[in-house]
């Protein structure tokens, strides 16, 4: 070999060994939003290592029950699902057809036709939705009917409960009278109550409660236009503050994952119940993102209509609307696009999400599609550095059907979430079984949505959780490890949820501070 060919092959490998140590450094360090890498995970040099920040800025109530102790009447909120059980016929309340008919009295069980949701008005008048999303109400003959697709006056009541017994109730209208069984086919609303609480009064029923919700909608509408400000801004001051993110950034983690609501875009004055304050709350925590040096991927959580039935997407009543209206979803492209528009200089600004778990198939893939192509468009509008994740949906069997949509859109990210407490076929595994399913299951489920030239993945939420009985210190850590092991070879990164829970092991801040998980 030459002494020219041997300077050469030394150059070559000083090179080699000279990037192969800048990536090495890089990877230590945060992300700028300098350039935009192509949609190849090949071309980034660090994986997103983040913390969603669940139960902020869109209320759920099992990480924060506290946040709902001082509502007034507070089991009526909004979408708990009521079934009525005549104590004098034995027999249950229905809307028959599911609505836009009479109400009677004659179903030996209950069911969908016999379950009422709950829309609150005030502490004490409400109305009642049907199945077919009609209201009940009292038409011109006193009769209760469900037909009104608009609830209004007519459409008001109120449930009074035996002092004795909170499930035995009586149900009054409008007018004043209560709600009473004449007959399985004839239910009026003329009775003038009073007569106690005994099995021959026909204004009597059992009531069963069931599904809560706890969302931003109903924690607001619960405490009212008067209370509701008060009790969220002193939340939104003191649930997450600076020094979490100084927590963030010191213990292995370059990213938060900011779940937001809609109504954030018309702040101060978003629509009722909603109230002001959650966008400066946001402003507060690109503030303190940048002065602690980690990323902000913002995720449009709550959309207009709601995207699933959940609390999570501030449901009212359990219905799904988000995406059946071409002016809903402008409505939910004009939030993303004032959202990148306020933050798009910020340095902090890293990534947005343009909806969170969308569900199949009230969500369409059509729909989702039309969506994500506007929303990516909003977002190029203003950056041309932020990524755009877009979410997979849920209940689909083809976990790649975005891959090769999303693969035109420059910038673009597929998020993926994986729950083993939200896995049927794995309930009542073991331990080893658990830890076996993320290592062989969860990796081929990681492999089969990453392609050489798609666009990158992201396991935006995951938790060391499952239903495993007395499991011990250890074993979570087991688990945890093994879960950040396969999620760590996701090409855009991972985010735990979430970062403050009162459920100890949803909570990445207990976690770390018990050494259940190490960064």
């Amino acid at each position: 070999m030459t002494k020219v060919s041997r300077n050469l092959q030394f150059s070559i490998l000083f090179v080699l060994f000279y990037s192969c140590t800048l990536i090495s450094v890089l990877d230590g360090r945060n992300i700028t939003n300098s350039k935009l890498p192509k949609n190849d995970h090949t071309s980034r040099t660090l994986r997103i290592r983040a913390v969603n920040l669940g139960g902020w800025l869109v209320t759920e109530g099992w990480i924060k029950p506290s946040l709902f102790d001082a509502i007034p009447n507070k089991d009526f909120l909004d979408g708990a699902q009521l079934q009525f059980k005549s104590v004098s016929v034995k027999k249950y309340l229905s809307a028959e057809a599911g609505g836009g008919n009479i109400v009677v009295a004659n179903r030996n069980s209950a069911s969908g036709w016999e379950t009422f949701t709950l829309w609150r008005v005030t502490e004490k008048i409400f109305y009642l939705r049907v199945f077919n999303k009609q209201f009940m109400g009292i038409n011109s003959d006193g009769i209760i009917v469900a037909t009104e697709n608009t609830p209004g006056l007519y459409q008001e009541f109120q449930i009074e409960r035996d002092p004795d017994n909170p499930t035995r109730v009586r149900i009054m209208a409008h007018n004043g009278r209560y709600i009473q069984v004449k007959t399985e086919e004839l239910i009026t609303a003329d009775s003038m109550g009073g007569g106690g609480w005994g099995d021959d009064d026909p204004s009597i029923f059992e009531m069963n409660l069931s599904i809560k919700l706890h969302g931003e909608f109903q924690v607001t509408n619960g405490y009212g236009p008067v209370k509701a400000p008060q009790v969220m801004r002193e939340h939104w001051s003191t649930f997450i503050v600076e020094d979490d993110f100084k927590f963030i950034s010191t213990n292995g983690l370059n990213a938060v994952r900011i779940p937001v609501g809609w109504w954030i875009a018309s702040d101060p004055s978003p629509p009722e119940p909603y109230v002001s304050g959650s966008l400066a709350t946001l402003d507060n925590a690109f503030l303190w993102a940048r002065k602690y040096g980690i990323k902000v991927i913002i995720d449009l959580h709550a959309a207009p209509g709601s995207q699933n039935p959940w609390e999570h997407s501030s449901n009212r009543d359990g219905t799904q609307e988000w995406g059946k209206t071409d002016e809903n979803i402008q409505q939910t492209v004009a939030v993303i696009e004032f959202l990148t528009a306020r933050y798009a200089k910020n340095p902090s600004l890293y990534a947005v999400e343009l909806i969170n778990e969308p569900l199949a198939p009230g969500a369409s893939l059509e729909s989702i599609k039309k969506y994500y192509k506007a929303g990516h468009e909003a977002i190029r509008k203003h950056s041309q550095t932020a990524y755009v994740v877009m979410c997979n949906r849920l209940n689909i069997s083809d976990q790649t059907e975005l891959i090769s949509f999303a693969s035109g859109l420059k910038g673009s990210v597929i998020d993926v979430h994986y729950y083993n407490l939200y896995t049927p076929e794995i309930d009542g595994f073991t331990v080893d079984q658990h830890i076996d399913f993320i290592r062989t299951n969860r990796s081929t489920e990681l492999r089969q949505v990453t392609t050489s030239n798609g666009p990158p993945i992201f396991v935006g939420e995951w938790v060391a959780e499952w239903q495993v009985k007395d499991a011990s210190k250890k074993d979570y850590q087991r688990f945890g490890k093994a879960q950040l092991e396969v999620y760590g070879r996701a090409t855009f990164g991972w985010a735990y949820w979430t970062f403050k829970n009162v459920n100890k092991h949803w909570s990445l801040e207990w976690m770390i501070n018990n050494r259940y998980i190490k960064l």
